[in-house]
């Protein structure tokens, strides 16, 4: 029997992919299944950025092309980072990769020796602390509450900092909690990062799914000394509703984007030739279809948050942006249905799928078990059928 390496101990599929392929599964056996597990818009991809991948096929734009990137699209991605967040970089200084998770992989490959720390507030996407496991690299990981908005403290951030520490993790919007900081806040968290010699990696997939107005900030922007100690994470997926597209992008200092590009350039090579027109059009085009996608949104995260809140023994803080909520099911844990017992947020997932028919994630592998991730990237029908049966089955909980 073939041994695996070590890198392998502990490590599993995604739980949000998993509950998403056993949501379907359910689905194709004929059950009424609400999904609230996805991560990715329930919208089509515009039909601009559509057509704009078929004059690519139709103009024979179907080779390889530079591993990190056309350079459409780089010039693409850095007019962007101009016009939205007031950032300058060169080509040099921005790699194309295969989806955002790509990017973040390969930036932690660039950067990690074996005993460095990487500072993650929690909850955080499950990827992170896996990502820089396999980058040889130890999570460190900051808890952050309800009460406090779910964003780190500048006292937590503070303690957390060891002679190791390498770098910080900053999600805002976050996934799974749709928590965002302030521009006071990066800004202070900078000050921190730079005072430490930390390397800032600021994820910022969700930037332009903020609500009530909430004005999104990317970190790199404080100051210029700021930029230089910051990796900016973002991509196509979620704003233009393009995830099975696979476009990531990050921009950093150049011998970290060269560094991740030699990466790429050993691995996958560069990201298909078609999405990377399509990903132009959806930066240079048209941008009105993601004003109504944030809209419905919006809408549909008001709907979840309040009939949430309405159960009792849920709780659910009303995030700023993304498209999630992180719903407290806490006070139902030690009830039971027939002879089933609550006993975490895993518990909670299944016996809401096998007996409401409605697919979340559990909190655990977001770093808090106290914890249910829904998605309201789903239709208004659902949102509010889902949350009713929800109600549902915690009141037949005993």
């Amino acid at each position: 029997m073939i041994k695996l390496s070590g890198r392998m101990n502990g490590l599993e599929e995604s739980v949000t992919l998993a509950i998403t392929a056993k949501a379907r599964a359910l689905k194709a056996e004929g059950r009424d299944i609400i999904g609230f597990g996805a991560g990715e818009p329930d919208f089509d991809t515009p039909q601009n950025i559509k057509e704009a991948a078929i004059k690519a096929i139709n103009g024979g734009q179907t080779k390889y092309t530079p591993v990190g990137g056309i350079n459409e699209l780089k010039d693409a991605i850095i007019n962007k980072f101009r016009k939205d967040n007031n950032l300058a970089y060169s080509r040099e200084e921005i790699i194309v990769s295969c989806g955002g998770k790509h990017s973040i992989f390969n930036l932690f490959q660039a950067i990690l020796d074996p005993g460095d720390e990487v500072i993650i507030p929690a909850p955080y996407w499950v990827s992170y602390p896996v990502m820089v496991a396999l980058g040889g690299g130890t999570p460190r990981i900051v808890n952050t509450s309800e009460a406090e908005g779910f964003r780190m403290s500048l006292k937590a951030f503070k303690e957390s900092i060891t002679p190791n520490a390498k770098a910080v993790v900053i999600n805002s919007p976050s996934n799974p909690t749709g928590a965002a900081y302030t521009a006071d806040e990066l800004k202070a968290i900078a000050e921190v990062a730079l005072k430490n010699n930390l390397l800032i990696v600021s994820d910022e997939i969700y930037e332009k799914l903020a609500y009530d107005g909430f004005k999104t900030t990317s970190i790199a922007s404080v100051s210029d000394e700021v930029k230089r100690s910051t990796v900016v994470l973002n991509g196509v997926s979620k704003t233009y509703s393009m995830t099975g597209w696979r476009i990531g992008y990050a921009a950093g200092p150049k011998e970290i984007v060269k560094a991740m590009t030699n990466i790429q350039s050993q691995s996958t090579s560069n990201p298909a030739s078609i999405s990377q027109w399509a990903a132009v059009e959806a930066l240079n085009g048209p941008q009105e279809s993601l004003s109504k996608m944030r809209s419905e949104f919006e809408k549909r995260r008001n709907a979840m948050v309040d009939g949430l809140n309405a159960i009792v023994g849920v709780s659910c803080f009303k995030p700023q942006g993304a498209f999630y909520v992180f719903a407290n099911v806490s006070k139902t844990y030690g009830r039971k249905f027939k002879d089933r017992t609550i006993k975490g947020s895993v518990d909670m997932a299944n016996y809401l799928l096998d007996e409401a028919g409605v697919a979340v994630v559990p909190g655990e592998p977001f770093g808090d078990d106290s914890f249910i991730r829904l998605s309201y990237a789903t239709s208004m029908d659902n949102v509010v059928e889902g949350v009713k049966r929800i109600g549902k089955a915690v009141g037949e909980l005993k």
